[in-house]
């Protein structure tokens, strides 16, 4: 549950499903995660972090191509919609906040997990692969259920998520080089 907003003080703050509190005003947009006073790490997500801080892009492009919203705010598949999905899963898992009417912060969705970030990786990417396992499912070609099922028993979602961080770490340092 949110606070008031202090104007000018900058103290709102937000209950964590840790049963701690945090100050919105210390999360910031490049964040990834932080320690808590519970004596956990917690993985932040905020609505500015691209789909493919999880996700390689061509799996993005796919999702935006054949996920349907119904949100007008939000009408392509994007981080939102994939913290919804780990909301769903995980209701008592995730706090989210609401801060459009603050227009300092920098962004206007805040989730912040009793998962460190890696965990949340990996969830986002099993929940994912269900979704597509659910799609597939509904094909009226055996073939590719079955070529999908096959595929799926050789994915290892620790590795994937191992791999995928890695390049991503790469990149960034590229990026900053």
């Amino acid at each position: 549950m949110t606070e008031p907003r202090v104007p000018g003080g900058g103290g709102e703050t937000t209950d964590l499903p840790c049963g701690e509190t945090l100050r919105l005003r210390d999360v910031d947009m490049g964040m990834r995660e932080f320690d808590c006073d519970c004596g956990e790490t917690h993985a932040v997500v905020t609505d500015v972090h691209p789909p493919d801080r999880f996700l390689p892009e061509f799996l993005v492009g796919t999702l935006q191509e054949a996920v349907e919203t119904t949100s007008e705010e939000m009408p392509e598949f994007g981080t939102p919609h994939l913290l919804g999905i780990v909301l769903e899963e995980f209701p008592s898992e995730v706090a989210v906040v609401d801060v459009s009417d603050d227009q300092e912060i920098g962004y206007t969705m805040l989730w912040v997990s009793t998962f460190d970030a890696r965990r949340l990786h990996e969830v986002i990417v099993e929940l994912v692969v269900e979704l597509m396992e659910h799609a597939v499912s509904h094909s009226d070609d055996p073939n590719a259920v079955s070529s999908f099922e096959e595929r799926m028993l050789e994915f290892d979602v620790t590795e994937f998520v191992d791999q995928y961080r890695r390049e991503r770490e790469v990149e960034a340092d590229d990026v900053y080089a």
